[in-house]
């Protein structure tokens, strides 16, 4: 079981930054992929950004591409969002999610820290 902790959310004005962390109970952290996925008020959850096991291997949404970072520390449990030029669109619920390599679903969800950007 692997229980993650999301902090760093908040109230941003438009252009400016926030970091998000997700902080993993297990130390078998290092095996598994990470996900940030979000959720818009009265929208569905939605993928923003993803990294493999290794650290090696990125993925984003078109959407947060070239504005948003997903990066990963092992040593530390904890996978970060760097999230620049924020957008009053980028307001949402973000989670954390993780899942081993052989997965394609994410089995373990944080419970979210809330990102207003205002105009």
């Amino acid at each position: 079981q692997v229980q993650l902790v999301e902090s760093g959310g908040g109230l941003v004005q438009a252009g400016g930054s926030l970091r998000l962390s997700c902080t993993a109970s297990r130390r078998a952290f290092s095996n598994y992929d990470m996900g940030w996925f979000r959720q818009a008020p009265g929208k569905e959850r939605v993928f923003a950004a993803a990294i493999s096991w290794s650290g090696g291997r990125t993925n984003y949404a078109d959407s947060v591409k070239g504005r948003f970072t997903i990066s990963k520390d092992n040593a530390k449990n904890t996978v970060y969002l760097q999230m620049n030029s924020l957008k009053p669109e980028d307001t949402g619920v973000y989670y954390c999610a993780a899942r081993p390599p052989v997965k394609a679903g994410y089995d373990y969800w944080g419970q979210g820290t809330q990102v207003t950007v205002s105009s």
